[in-house]
C-alpha cells in the first residue's frame, strides 16, 4: 500500500471488490500507460491573489478522498507525487510541475493534478504545451470556474493564469482556445470581461448552465471544441455552490449544480483528445467535514471511468 493511501479493505484477492487505495501504484519509466495522479502543494498563488491560504493541503485531502472509491475503470492507477512549492518561489514550482506532466503525456499517460490554488493552471497548461507528442496541436482549454482568472497582474498568481497561457501561446505560435463555463456576473470585473472579449474567449455564465439547458451547452461547447487537436479540462471547486463546495478560497453565491457540472466534464472525458485534467482550491481546513473533497473525488473518479471507455452505468 502506498502511503498516503488507505482504505477499506472487502477482499484482497477478489478485484472486483477492489478500491483505489488497493490498485494505486507509483508511476515507473516504462509504465503502461494509465492514469497518473500528480499533486500541486502549492497555495503562494492564492496568497498573491489575497484570497485563503491552505490549498496547499488539497492534494493528501484528495488522496484520502479517492482511496475508498472503487475501481470502475481496468486501466492502470498511478500516483506521480506532489510538486512542492516552497519558499513563495512560485514559478519554479510551476515549471517544476510542467516538466512532470509534459514526462507523463509523452509516457501516455492522463495525468490528472490535484490543486493546490488555480495557478496550477498555468503549470499544467506549460506541461501539455512543452510535450513532444502535443507539439503543433491545436490546444483547446475548457475551465470550469466562477471567475474568468484573466487577470493582468505584476505577478502571476491564481487569477492570471489563463491571460498567461494566452500570451505563452501567442508568442510561441501556439493555437489556443480558451472556453469558461460557470462565469459569475458578481465575481468578474468588467475589465475582465472585456479582456474575455479581446482574447476571443467564450464563456458561459452560471445562470446559464442549469438542468434544462445542459444538452445545449454541451453541444455549443463540443462545437467550438472541434477544430481543437488536444484538450485540457481545469476544474476551480468554486464553480459548485457553496452548500456543495464550501471549502474553497471564495465560495460561489450561486454557483452551477453538480447535476450540471459532472456531465459536462463525461462528455470531454469521452471525446478521446483529453489530455490532461486538474482540480484546483481545494482547502481542507476550510471543509472540516470532507464533502468538498467528496465531491472533487467523484468528479476524479468519473474522469478516470470514462477515459478508459466504461460508461455503462449500474443497474439497480
Amino acid at each position: 500500500m502506498m502511503e498516503g493511501w488507505r482504505g477499506r479493505v472487502d477482499s484482497s484477492d477478489d478485484s472486483e471488490t477492489f478500491r483505489w487505495h488497493q490498485v494505486v501504484r507509483p508511476v515507473t519509466p516504462g509504465a503502461a500507460p494509465g492514469v497518473a495522479l500528480v499533486g500541486f502543494a502549492s497555495d503562494e498563488g492564492v496568497r498573491r491573489n489575497g484570497g485563503r491560504t491552505g490549498a496547499a493541503e488539497g492534494p493528501a485531502a484528495l488522496r484520502q478522498a479517492l482511496a475508498n472509491l472503487p475501481v470502475a475503470h481496468d486501466g492502470p492507477l498511478y500516483d506521480a507525487g506532489d510538486e512542492i512549492c516552497s519558499g513563495g518561489n512560485l514559478e519554479h514550482a510551476q515549471h517544476q510541475f510542467a516538466a512532470r506532466i509534459s514526462a507523463l503525456i509523452d509516457a501516455g499517460h492522463l495525468p490528472i493534478g490535484l490543486g493546490g490554488g488555480h495557478e496550477i493552471a498555468y503549470a499544467s497548461y506549460l506541461g501539455l504545451a512543452g510535450s513532444a507528442s502535443c507539439r503543433s496541436q491545436r490546444i483547446a482549454i475548457v475551465n470550469l470556474d466562477a471567475h474568468l482568472d484573466l487577470r493582468d497582474g505584476p505577478t502571476a498568481n491564481s487569477g492570471t493564469p489563463f491571460l498567461q497561457a494566452i500570451r505563452h501561446a501567442k508568442t510561441n505560435g501556439i493555437e489556443l482556445d480558451y472556453l469558461c463555463l460557470g462565469v459569475s456576473r458578481s465575481a468578474n470585473t468588467r475589465r475582465l470581461f472585456a479582456t474575455a472579449d479581446a482574447v476571443g474567449a467564450r464563456y458561459w455564465r452560471d445562470e446559464e448552465l442549469t438542468l434544462p439547458q445542459v444538452e445545449a451547452v454541451i453541444a455549443a461547447m463540443m462545437v467550438r471544441l472541434n477544430s481543437a487537436d488536444v484538450i485540457y479540462l481545469t476544474m476551480c471547486l468554486d464553480v459548485l455552490p457553496e452548500a456543495t463546495a464550501p471549502g474553497v478560497s471564495a465560495p460561489s453565491a450561486r454557483g452551477v449544480a453538480l447535476e450540471v457540472v459532472e456531465p459536462i466534464v463525461h462528455a470531454i472525458a469521452r471525446t478521446g483528445r483529453l489530455r490532461l485534467f486538474d482540480v484546483a482550491e481545494l482547502c481542507p481546513r476550510l471543509d472540516p467535514a470532507g464533502a468538498t473533497a467528496r465531491v472533487a473525488a467523484r468528479l476524479i473518479h468519473g474522469v478516470a471511468t470514462y477515459r478508459h471507455g466504461n460508461q455503462s452505468q449500474p443497474r439497480n
